[in-house]
């Protein structure tokens, strides 16, 4: 980058190290920093020093809270259902949706042994406590299908057997509104193998 006072670069290179965010895009988003006002700009900076010093994992569940436990494992009214989710992100989807009222265990990511991550780098330990310490009736895996996201499923599923909790994987397939002339092979076959009874 030339042309750009050193400050601005610094800028535009630290937004460029945000995940999907590229050298253009920094650029827009450090040209809009430049116009909003001193106030805005120092509201901003202080929210991302408070996300940094006040937001930690849940200690039961890995969500991100602010305190030791996060507000739904803190909820007593919530089922003794565990859903495991690869992040915070997944958690907030499921939730958001109110179909959902048991709690959460959040992986912090997927098996990729080409990305050096293994069973280790996850929360499946603290799972397999979990469901011997809890009264757990259910754990429901809702990994996302992908290669990495399937393999985790997989190998969940495998820790899980003989604990005397039941384990089910949620449905893939078809999207409600969709058309099937327009489903690719990976989903069509999930849409089939998940089937159920009518």
């Amino acid at each position: 980058m030339t042309g750009y006072a050193p400050p601005i670069e610094r800028l535009i290179k630290e937004f460029s190290r945000f995940p999907g965010i590229g050298e253009k895009t920094a650029a827009r988003l450090t040209a809009y920093i430049l116009r909003i006002s001193d106030d805005d700009a120092r509201r901003l900076a202080e929210s991302i020093i408070e996300v940094k010093e006040k937001i930690r994992f849940c200690s039961v569940c890995f969500n991100l809270a602010e305190e030791n436990l996060c507000e739904i494992c803190r909820n007593t009214a919530r089922d003794d259902v565990i859903c495991v989710v690869e992040d915070p992100d997944s958690l907030m989807v499921i939730e958001k949706s109110g179909s959902f009222k048991g709690t959460y265990h959040v992986l912090h990511g997927t098996l990729s042994p080409l990305d050096g991550i293994g069973p280790d780098h996850l929360k499946l330990k603290e799972l397999l406590e979990r469901v011997s310490d809890d009264k757990i009736k259910e754990v429901i895996i809702a990994t996302n299908p992908s290669v990495q996201g399937e393999a985790t499923a997989l190998l969940v599923t495998k820790l899980l057997r003989g604990k005397g909790v039941e384990v089910t994987r949620i449905a893939l397939g078809v999207p409600v509104g969709g058309d099937l002339k327009y489903m690719d092979q990976m989903t069509l076959s999930k849409a089939i193998e998940f089937r159920r009874g009518m």
